[in-house]
């Protein structure tokens, strides 16, 4: 755990995101919300990250924080490392809640969660004006990590730099703008599509469920990897930027858009959009749809991080960060199995019944014994000296049914050691309830030779402790078993 305390002072959607981003971080959090609600809502909000987020870590989180409720503003500041407001997009609200947190903590950093006043705005008036900067994010705050910082002239650069580091630290994305411009980056570009979405819906051009197709089908999925301007770059091809400019400028001077002038905000407008959208989504629930996106972006996010790619390079550097330097050090106790994976199963660990499907096991297999192997410090600067441990035999046990969301645990007891092999059998469990078992023979390979030879002398030094303590342990049942063997 960081030992650190977050204060999040509005626990709405976007408030709610940030305590979960905070907790799940390992920091202890405070929430201040005269909503009689909050608790609930927060409730509801954390249980959605905590199925998600951990689906992206190939890193295990670290202890989840302490959740508390605040009950003043001064009872949740104090002692506070970061300050995040989330309360409604009303300047006098926002000031008189920095008035209050300054009074009761003069120096702790603020970062507001607004969707458009500038830092200046928000400074205005304060008593320490220095301290209170942008950190707008997009919602789910627990899984999308884009945050847009922005600071004012008051806003010293090394306050700036202490916010990104933060942001990075929680596994997100730090855009710092370079300007002070109303609504930042992001909500700029959303608006000009939000205002010609809205026209294209009053002029029944199309309805709230097609121009969301025309999204997700088409320039969604590229805009979700590329962002705008290097899709536009790929469609003039070879030429690239340059060729797509020429030939798509004079299109700017065409009247396709009506961005320049705004729908009536009337309650024809909102009628007609509301209508529509419950026809497209009112058969499902705000939790229900939830879910169903956050489990769609942990599987689109999973393969951006598969290719170190955009949002996924950001995962990884969140997992590099709490990766340790070197092998980690030996458990204290070595006289049981070691546990050394925690996983969940996600959505595309599923077969058409519903159920964790075969291939999967042996993934879990995998990322258990690729954690021992770490243990012995035999991974990945060992495969860099040429020297690698090889399965060279493998017999499952499927036992019981995994289902999306499970959260399971590896474990490894080391059946024989010597200085060419490990026999090794994992136990995948949810629970108390036992999966599958794996049993595993490893053997010590030099890659460039292609032939089995002895561990090095540092690895045995770690691996000898462990197979000497397993050696005490009752055999497993079912070790041993062939294919086809009955139970007993």
């Amino acid at each position: 755990m960081t030992g650190k305390k977050a204060a999040i002072v509005g626990g709405g959607v976007i408030g709610g995101g940030w305590a979960a981003r905070f907790l799940l971080n390992g920091w202890d959090v405070a929430v201040h919300d005269p909503d009689p609600e909050a608790g609930r809502k927060i409730a509801a909000v954390l249980a959605n990250a905590r199925a998600a987020l951990p689906a992206l870590a190939d890193v295990p989180l670290p202890p989840e924080g302490r959740l508390t409720f605040a009950a003043t503003m001064g009872e949740a500041v104090e002692g506070a490392a970061w300050v995040q407001e989330s309360v409604s997009e009303r300047i006098d609200l926002k000031r008189r809640v920095y008035a209050q947190i300054q009074q009761a903590n003069a120096d702790v950093p603020i970062g507001s969660s607004t969707s458009g006043f500038k830092a200046s705005d928000l400074q205005d008036g304060a008593a320490n004006p220095a301290r209170i900067i942008v950190v707008h994010p997009f919602n789910p705050v627990y899984l999308l990590p884009l945050a847009e910082i922005s600071g004012s002239p008051a806003t010293p650069a090394a306050f700036v730099e202490e916010t990104a580091a933060l942001v990075r630290a929680i596994g997100m994305f730090p855009l710092v703008v370079r300007h002070e411009i109303d609504a930042f980056i992001g909500n700029r570009f959303l608006e000009a599509v939000w205002r010609e979405a809205l026209w294209m819906v009053k002029d029944g051009i199309a309805t709230t469920a097609e121009i969301d197709e025309a999204i997700r089908m088409g320039f969604g999925l590229r805009w979700g990897q590329m962002g705008l301007f290097e899709t536009y770059r790929i469609a003039g091809g070879e030429a690239g930027m340059r060729h797509f400019m020429a030939q798509f400028g004079p299109a700017l001077q065409w009247p396709w858009t009506r961005l320049t002038d705004v729908p009536a905000f009337d309650d024809a407008l909102v009628d007609l959009v509301a209508s529509q959208s419950d026809a497209q989504s009112g058969r499902y629930t705000i939790r229900e749809l939830e879910r169903i996106r956050d489990r769609n972006l942990v599987g689109f996010l999973r393969v951006l991080k598969a290719n170190d790619w955009g949002a996924g390079a950001v995962l990884n550097a969140w997992d590099a960060a709490r990766r340790p330097a070197g092998p980690p050090p030996l458990p204290e106790r070595l006289d049981a199995p070691l546990v050394t994976a925690r996983f969940d199963v996600l959505p595309d660990w599923l077969d058409y019944n519903g159920h964790m499907t075969e291939a999967r096991y042996l993934h879990a297999c995998t990322l258990t014994t690729d954690a021992f192997l770490d243990l012995i410090d035999a991974r990945l600067n060992h495969v860099a000296q040429g020297f690698s441990y090889y399965s060279a035999e493998t017999h499952v046990r499927h036992l019981a049914e995994g289902k999306l969301g499970d959260r399971l645990t590896g474990s490894v007891q080391v059946l024989h050691a010597d200085d060419k092999r490990i026999h090794v059998w994992v136990r995948i469990e949810r629970g108390d309830d036992l999966l599958a078992t794996i049993e595993q023979m490893l053997l010590h390979v030099d890659m460039k030779a292609a032939r089995a030879c002895p561990a090095p002398r540092r690895v045995l030094d770690r691996l000898d402790p462990i197979a000497a303590a397993h050696a005490a342990l009752p055999r497993p049942e079912g070790a041993g078993r062939h294919v086809g063997q009955g139970r007993v």
